[in-house]
């Protein structure tokens, strides 16, 4: 599983529980040393980082967590900045908050910051994402697309991600905004990756040997393009209805698990 990453991840599909039982937000805390270790919280993606980070730091400190550094990234410089290096250096695990994917991918992208931030994860770092900060985890992330509406061959748009997780496509708030149509086209577009859709208040817990296990109330949903025999994916007549045979979809809750090398769900129990 090396190729497709070296650490823990988890990934949020948006919107979890923040006054109720908080039970991913506590499963996030328990990965850490409350006590020693430092949990970043990475604001980049969102346009309003004080509030955001505020609120975050307020949450953790309420779940016990003793050190928390907020790193915020307004502009490119910010992330050659040395003090911003220092807080990744420092961290044991870095939460990207929601926000706008693009954000997070164009101002520390080549950055001193980003080459940080990989060698952090390749030396153990655990990194979160919700949101906005779940889309990046991937190599290749959504950055927008039609939601509630049939698939249409050549309407989604695509980028680079933080490259963190490869081989999957990540999408979030996934049923609550209706987006199987969209990550289908991703798909079409990309079979060799596997579409991964999560809902609000739901997360996967991706293991290094490749293993990822549902937490959460929602539902995750694993499309599967590997054998794809017929699609009209082209960028002629774009907004045309995709056709697209023989894909596979799983539908996952809390608790079950997915193999990301072989590409199979089994129960978690």
């Amino acid at each position: 599983m090396e190729e497709k990453l070296q650490g823990n991840l988890i990934i949020i599909g948006g919107a979890e529980d923040k006054k109720g039982e908080k039970s991913i937000l506590k499963e996030v805390c328990n990965k850490l040393d409350k006590e020693k270790d430092v949990l970043v919280v990475a604001t980049i993606a969102s346009e309003l980082p004080e509030e955001l980070g505020n609120e975050y730091k307020s949450i953790f400190e309420n779940l016990e967590v003793k050190n928390i550094r907020i790193l915020n990234i307004r502009e490119r410089k910010d992330a050659y900045d040395s003090s911003n290096i220092k807080i990744i250096e420092d961290a044991s695990m870095v939460f990207f908050t929601g926000g706008d994917q693009l954000r997070i991918t164009s101002l520390i992208g080549g950055t001193q910051l980003y080459t940080r931030i990989k060698e952090a994860y390749e030396k153990g770092c655990i990194f979160v994402g919700t949101s906005a900060g779940a889309s990046v985890m991937s190599d290749t992330m959504v950055v927008t697309g039609p939601d509630e509406e049939s698939p249409k061959k050549c309407t989604l748009k695509m980028a680079p991600g933080l490259g963190l997780i490869r081989g999957v496509i990540i999408d979030q708030h996934f049923d609550q905004r209706g987006r199987i149509g969209r990550l289908l086209v991703g798909i079409a577009e990309n079979p060799q990756s596997l579409g991964i859709g999560i809902d609000e208040d739901t997360a996967i817990v991706v293991k290094e040997e490749g293993e990822l296990r549902v937490i959460g109330s929602g539902a995750v949903y694993v499309i599967d393009g590997s054998n794809i025999d017929y699609s009209n994916v082209s960028e002629q007549y774009q907004n045309e209805v995709l056709s697209i045979f023989n894909v596979k979809l799983h539908v996952l809750k809390s608790g079950d698990k997915f193999d990301l090398n072989r590409k199979i769900p089994y129960n978690g129990e």
